[in-house]
């Protein structure tokens, strides 16, 4: 069965575009297979964004990609527009660290990292660890920082970083990011929880209220503000001043000095942190999200900026 020339240039436009494209099941949120979900469990603990196509929700590139690689299964991975491999081959890539080196990273040497568990956190560990026997404790952190704790099996390629009597299994990278790691435990409004303070993390995304962005903008001081998000929803409504984030932009963006005052909006507040934190990751300083983005600013504001 050969491949059709319109899925054919569908695949490749997707491969010229991006840097580093995986066919999966799913999504890196809530992958559909488990092949899927280790895949993009080791892609995330080294990279912050890579391309994702869910073939589950596309016949075509599902049945296309296979053919196109000559590859049965999914996930399928490629870098730089060349097919890398399927899970156990990237699974093997990872151990080896041969994946970081075509992903542009050095794999560097493994490290077990001094980490600290309190007295209250370790027992929590203990109580939850006896219910599942056969179990090792993992602690994931991949390259966004997110702290994910899991109980799985030791698969034999993980680092052991111990405290308090409780072991803590970390893959390579994870291992890299938790030196001086600190567990605790902390009440909240639903209970208690895990309380992490990672000292090689970033620092959070600046949080700027509506009635400051406004103080700013009337005192003339110098900021940059971003709409993050599509044409369609600024043609509706837009805050006087911002810029529409789309290619040329971005490359405005990068010009800047790394310690300008960057404001990012969308309509609530959400993608507009996903890209704060985008460019804090790619060195600026001062990167700041509208909290309640531009609903806010019609509520609070100016209440002749349309709301929808």
């Amino acid at each position: 069965m050969g491949l059709h020339d319109q899925v054919r240039s569908r695949i490749e436009s997707l491969l010229a575009s991006n840097d580093v494209v995986l066919f999966m099941k799913g999504t890196p949120q809530q992958p559909q297979c488990g092949f899927s979900a280790t895949v993009t469990g080791i892609l995330s603990g080294i990279v912050s964004d890579y391309k994702t196509v869910n073939v589950l929700e596309d016949p075509e590139i599902r049945e296309g990609i296979k053919i196109f690689s000559q590859w049965p299964t999914i996930p399928q991975l490629y870098i730089q527009e060349e097919f890398v491999g399927g899970c156990d081959v990237i699974q093997q890539m990872y151990t080896s660290g041969e994946l970081h080196t075509a992903l542009g990273f050095e794999a560097g040497e493994v490290v077990i990292p001094k980490i600290t568990i309190s007295d209250s956190a370790a027992k929590t560990i203990q109580e939850v660890a006896a219910q599942n026997p056969g179990s090792a404790v993992h602690l994931k952190i991949d390259a966004k920082w997110n702290h994910e704790f899991s109980l799985n099996p030791n698969s034999g390629h993980e680092v052991t970083a111990s405290s308090n009597g409780i072991d803590i299994l970390l893959n390579r990278d994870s291992a890299r990011r938790a030196q001086g790691l600190e567990i605790d435990m902390s009440d909240g409004p639903h209970g208690g929880g895990f309380s992490i303070r990672n000292p090689n993390a970033p620092p959070p995304i600046k949080q700027m209220e509506v009635e400051e962005l406004k103080a700013k903008l009337d005192d003339d001081i110098a900021l940059e503000l971003f709409d993050v998000r599509d044409q369609h929803e600024r043609e509706r409504a837009m805050i006087k001043g911002s810029k529409f984030l789309d290619l040329e932009t971005a490359n405005y963006i990068e010009s800047l000095p790394k310690d300008t005052l960057l404001v990012f909006h969308c309509h609530s507040g959400v993608r507009s942190q996903s890209a704060a934190e985008h460019y804090r990751d790619q060195g600026f300083s001062n990167a700041h999200n509208l909290v309640g983005g531009i609903d806010a600013w019609s509520q609070r504001i100016d209440p002749t900026v349309p709301r929808y």
